[in-house]
């Protein structure tokens, strides 16, 4: 579920700047280190840091949108990537001296513990990621299915030019999706911060595992981002649990080949077009 909460932040940053965002896994490993120094200085439980980081990461997103992203709207998408890796980079030192490189613990959900659901032991903290990661995504689907800013987003999302031609304010969009992917970013940060630790190094491997969700899923689908995240975190956890962490991860590369050299445009995509 933290998968599909970086995955699906990932695809709105995609369909609205147009280009990869490769700060997008650094924007997650700030949010955790947001919450882990939040919490030491506080003492506040994860549920009440949730909406201070959410806000914190949207502005970051919303600042690299300004700096790295929209001044650039006019440029080849190459000029986008090297744009995005440089503030990654900047995020990631930044971090590492904030953190002296030390790894941080965030602040449980929900605590320890386990409850009793048919007979079937749960651990109350991943049980409660489970909850908050299903709400943001029906939060987000709502949000983009149900309301006029959601049409607006995806009609951005589908042909900029047609929707600055309806009067659609597209410059807004765009800082709106870059700053709900920031928002989602962070959270997922906090949830992956209490298991695993919050590490500076670690936006490279979540911006490799959106990058696959959203290769898997196709280009550009958000329900299919969601549904290959939701993939990878089965397939390594069942995996992994059978023949351990180093399988799991190339038998997860391996997986993504054979469907990939299957279906190139990803279990969602459209096949590209030919002419005639």
């Amino acid at each position: 579920m933290a998968y599909a909460l970086i995955a699906l932040g990932f695809v709105l940053a995609l369909n609205a700047a147009g280009a990869v965002n490769f700060a997008h896994g650094d924007l997650v490993v700030l949010g955790g280190a947001l919450a882990a120094f939040a919490g030491a200085w506080t003492g506040l439980p994860s549920f009440l840091l949730l909406p201070l980081v959410a806000l914190g990461i949207g502005l970051a997103g919303i600042l690299a949108a300004r700096i790295a992203i929209l001044p650039l709207a006019a440029r080849p998408p190459e000029a986008t990537f090297v744009a995005t890796i440089a503030l990654a980079a900047i995020i990631e030192q930044g971090l590492t001296v904030a953190m002296g490189g030390a790894p941080r613990s965030v602040p449980p959900l929900a605590g320890s513990g386990t409850l009793d659901l048919a007979g079937l032991a749960i651990g109350r903290q991943p049980l409660a990621i489970v909850v908050l990661g299903a709400g943001l995504v029906a939060a987000v689907w709502y949000l983009l299915e149900c309301t006029q800013t959601g049409r607006r987003l995806r009609a951005v999302a589908a042909d900029r030019a047609m929707a600055r031609a309806v009067g659609i304010p597209v410059t807004r969009m765009v800082i709106l999706s870059l700053g709900l992917a920031g928002a989602l970013a962070g959270i997922a940060g906090v949830v992956l911060g209490h298991q695993f630790l919050v590490s500076p190094t670690q936006g490279a491997g979540h911006m490799l595992k959106a990058y696959i969700a959203v290769a898997l899923g196709g280009w550009g689908s958000v329900p299919g981002a969601l549904l290959g995240a939701l993939g990878i975190g089965l397939f390594e956890t069942f995996v992994a649990a059978s023949f351990g962490d180093a399988w799991a991860s190339a038998a997860l590369y391996v997986a993504v080949l054979a469907v990939l050299a299957l279906r190139p445009q990803g279990l969602f995509g459209e096949p590209v077009g030919r002419r005639a």
